[in-house]
């Protein structure tokens, strides 16, 4: 029988001291590490991690896993090597009486890692070794032993296209003169940055609202893609909710200016599970509002840049009258050396 032990680490450094390791920069002010964490915390869900596999592999198989099938290990197999660089994510089920392991390697970097393969045979070769030490020897040399099917997952959010090989082989030179004598596998790569915004749109679960605004853009645009995954929210179950709270609290929230982050913070803490409802409803009012106000400023700008525009037009004018920059100052309300730089673009 295979032992699993949950609660140690082998190679990879304690939890306590993972969690100590240095921030990186990250293009929405938040650590690397942070991101991880938030991740971490989506997918331990069981019932959101199925629900991933589901939507997103387009694998027949993901239909066979039960829920209360699922068990996630209580264990990291990331080695001090790459510690710093992120972390993963360990789940076991059984499907049709066979063991397998899902091991999902959360990337948060703004570069592509070209030794994405290489690092994920060490990850599964220390899975397997871990596994044969915590076996019975007698069980482990039967003819009849097998080791668990690792199904390795790369999720990545970097802002260029992941464009390592996801083929191990590829990585191996004489890798067409061997053929199928050496060593192959490929892994699953969920690219964030590259799905569609209608791609996500269609799936329409937490994990794609989760993609959907975890995507590069800006304020205005974020702001936009809260409003539409607002039905979206409607559906989710109350504990799911609570997950998709904490997202957003963690995540969303600090690339908002100060005061729009003061008002979803007043909304996600008068709100429990019990009020999925009334919390949707508020949130949806105080994105109306902020792009309410977003649009006044619009149109404020809008106003003032015509106005602006409407000196300079006059100002020209009068400089082709023959006025003096200081005429043209005083009569305009520009400055005097806008109007010397309007007249040195002007061909009398």
């Amino acid at each position: 029988m295979i032992k699993w032990n949950t609660t140690c680490h082998e190679t990879p450094l304690p939890s306590s001291q993972r969690s100590k390791r240095p921030s990186t920069n990250y293009k929405f002010g938040m650590s690397a590490y942070e991101h991880d964490v938030g991740y971490k915390h989506i997918f331990s869900h069981k019932g959101t991690f199925l629900e991933f596999l589901r939507s997103f592999t387009k694998k027949e198989w993901a239909k066979l896993i039960n829920e209360e099938d699922l068990i996630l290990v209580d264990k990291s197999y990331v080695l001090s090597d790459f510690e710093e660089e992120e972390s993963d994510i360990l789940y076991k089920v059984n499907i049709n009486g066979e063991e397998v392991i899902f091991y999902i390697l959360l990337e948060f970097q703004s570069k592509v890692d070209f030794q994405m393969p290489i690092r994920l045979l060490f990850y599964m070769t220390e899975i397997w070794r871990d596994m044969l030490k915590n076996t019975d020897k007698k069980e482990s040399k039967r003819k009849s032993f097998k080791l668990p099917a690792i199904i390795p997952i790369v999720l990545y959010n970097g802002k260029n296209k992941w464009t390592a090989h996801t083929r191990f082989k590829e990585v191996l030179s004489g890798q067409d003169l061997f053929e199928d004598n050496i060593l192959d596998f490929n892994y699953m790569l969920f690219d964030i940055n590259r799905y569609s915004e209608e791609e996500l749109y269609n799936i329409s679960n937490l994990v794609s609202a989760i993609f959907f605004l975890d995507q590069e853009m800006s304020e205005e645009e974020l702001v936009r893609r809260l409003r539409k995954i607002i039905y979206i929210l409607k559906k989710i179950s109350p504990e799911q909710f609570t997950v998709f709270k904490q997202w957003l609290k963690k995540i969303v929230k600090p690339r908002l200016k100060k005061d729009l982050q003061k008002e979803i913070d007043d909304v996600l803490d008068k709100s429990n599970q019990e009020e999925v409802d009334v919390m949707v409803h508020n949130l949806e009012k105080t994105l109306d509002n902020i792009e309410k106000r977003g649009i006044e400023k619009g149109i404020e700008r809008g106003i003032e840049r015509g106005r602006e525009e409407g000196k300079i037009e006059v100002a020209r004018n009068f400089l082709k009258m023959g006025l003096t920059v200081e005429q043209v100052a005083a009569g305009t309300g520009l400055t005097i050396e806008e109007v010397r730089r309007l007249k040195s673009d002007i061909v009398m």
